[in-house]
């Protein structure tokens, strides 16, 4: 197994956590649910396909917007948690399958969105079935949350990656990068002429091919900073949905468990994170026909 096939592997822990996923995990911003839609020229009625679709996410908010989803699933109880959210929500197929199995209708969708999930997918196909299912024109839209570095929680931050390094220095090694809002956005308009270089880069994934650039063109980014407080048992709660945790032991688990109540217990208020919300778009391009 190659080190990234070994990687994209790991994303199964979040079907064996699904409702915790689904109770834990943040929602996405109605503002780059909305921005993707101007983008793409999509409203009511409008056909598109979610890939990776988890417990709905992101699902019910295009549903919302009368748009008929086919959305892709591979794990058994996040897409019967999704069954439930999304009952009766609107015009939604659910498709129990990894990207990589299904075979796509050629041309069909104005737009297709994932949420937290491309990077599951194997980027030496991803990218060509996403174009040939898109309609000439069609939009391409990852939306993702991504650590982002900010003087006012740089400490709790620093904290954090500090009891992992020291309990799990392994995971800690290959911790995604945190950047300052002004480095990503320049980050990203370096690699605007290749959306799987641009995002593989926001999230430190393995994903950049170059193949991708003959694909999609007209690349736009748009962010939504937040700043997170959570109690130590709200942190805990998140952790244990991503997919590290999986890898960790459970005498690791229970240290740094111990860690964050101790963290939150130290400061005497919430545990800060900055977060940034990240919506790229990025349109089919003439040449990605064949």
């Amino acid at each position: 197994m190659s080190d990234g096939t070994l990687a994209r592997s790991y994303g199964r822990v979040f079907d064996e956590v699904a409702v915790e996923y689904h109770r834990n995990r943040p929602t996405y911003p109605d503002v780059l649910v909305e921005q993707a839609c101007d983008v793409a020229g999509i409203s009511d009625g409008d056909r598109v396909l979610e890939i990776g679709c988890g417990t709905g996410q992101l699902t019910s908010s295009l549903l919302a917007r009368g748009l008929r989803v086919t959305a892709l699933e591979p794990g058994d109880q996040l897409i019967r948690v999704a069954e439930e959210n999304l009952k009766d929500a609107g015009d939604v197929e659910l498709v129990h399958a990894r990207l990589e199995d299904t075979q796509l209708p050629r041309e069909s969708y104005e737009a297709v969105f994932s949420a937290s999930a491309i990077h599951w997918v194997d980027p030496d196909l991803s990218w060509r079935k996403i174009a040939d299912a898109l309609a000439p024109n069609g939009t391409l839209a990852l939306i993702q949350y991504f650590g982002l570095q900010e003087q006012r929680s740089v400490d709790d931050q620093e904290a954090l990656l500090s009891a992992l390094r020291t309990h799990a220095w392994e995971i800690a090694a290959t911790w995604p990068t945190y950047r300052d809002l002004g480095c990503t956005l320049a980050g990203v308009a370096e690699r605007r002429l290749n959306v799987a270089d641009a995002w593989g880069w926001l999230g430190s994934y393995d994903i950049a091919r170059d193949y991708a650039a003959d694909l999609f063109e007209d690349l736009q980014l748009a962010t939504v900073p937040t700043l997170i407080e959570h109690t130590a048992g709200e942190l805990n709660a998140l952790l244990c949905t991503m997919s590290f945790w999986a890898r960790l032991s459970p005498g690791q688990r229970d240290a740094l468990v111990n860690e964050n109540h101790a963290l939150h217990a130290r400061l005497g208020r919430p545990i800060r994170a900055s977060t940034v919300a990240a919506l790229v778009t990025a349109r089919r391009s003439a040449s990605a026909q064949r």
